[in-house]
């Protein structure tokens, strides 16, 4: 009987807590249980807009690990990981958090966590430019042009289907993280690994974005047709 109340009282905070988006990624129930089992946990004076200001904080710590990583010794590049993480948390968090609440602004809240999440990346790419060496900046400078587009197309979904998500297919912002922070401790263990790595991962955000591009494109005609 207790454990079908736990499993009851998981299934009312999952749905209450992540009815306004469609997750498709690989690490969706994993997160979700994160999620719920740390939301119970908050402080009451936490509130959500100071989860989002922690996020965007660890995106910063992110571009610090860079800085330092350049003019001290690349080892700095493992508080990279510690600010993945605190992103991570407050990403996830803070909307989630006003709905376990029920105290959520959809409109405010969506505005904020896409400005937050842009600057965010901003962050960690102007980071990399500082960090990247023999004018491979340029890598720099397309993951963030690229992850720009991948949060357009996002938008541009959710106008035509109304239907929120932040994913591409198996691959949303949680699993980039992961992929961040491999890159990040395979830098500080094999110098120099950075610079293929981050084009191969920019390369492949192309591919997806074209991808997306193409599937968005049909998902539009067909609106049209059906409006027709």
């Amino acid at each position: 009987m207790e454990k079908e109340t736990q499993l009851a009282d998981y299934s009312a905070i999952v749905q209450r807590t992540f009815s306004d988006r469609k997750r498709t990624n690989i690490l969706k129930s994993a997160e979700q249980l994160t999620i719920v089992f740390l939301l119970p946990k908050v402080p009451k004076f936490i509130s959500p807009n100071l989860l989002t200001l922690i996020g965007t904080l660890g995106s910063g710590l992110v571009f610090l690990a860079f800085v330092l990583g350049t003019y001290l010794t690349n080892w700095y590049l493992i508080l990279g990981i510690i600010g993945l993480v605190i992103n991570w948390l407050g990403d996830s968090l803070d909307g989630r958090l006003a709905y376990y609440r029920n105290i959520p602004r959809r409109w405010y809240g969506f505005a904020l966590d896409i400005i937050s999440d842009w600057i965010g990346i901003v962050l960690i790419g102007f980071g990399y430019y500082i960090y990247a060496k023999n004018g491979t900046q340029i890598v720099a400078f397309a993951f963030v042009a690229l992850y720009g587009w991948s949060i357009i197309i996002s938008q541009l979904r959710f106008k035509i289907t109304n239907e929120y998500s932040i994913d591409s297919g198996f691959v949303g912002p949680t699993e980039l993280r992961f992929i961040i922070a491999f890159i990040l401790i395979l830098e500080v263990l094999f110098p120099g690994s950075i610079t293929y790595l981050a084009g191969l991962i920019t390369i492949v955000l192309l591919i997806i974005n074209v991808i997306d591009s193409f599937k968005l494109l049909k998902l539009g005609d067909l609106r049209d047709k059906n409006q027709e």
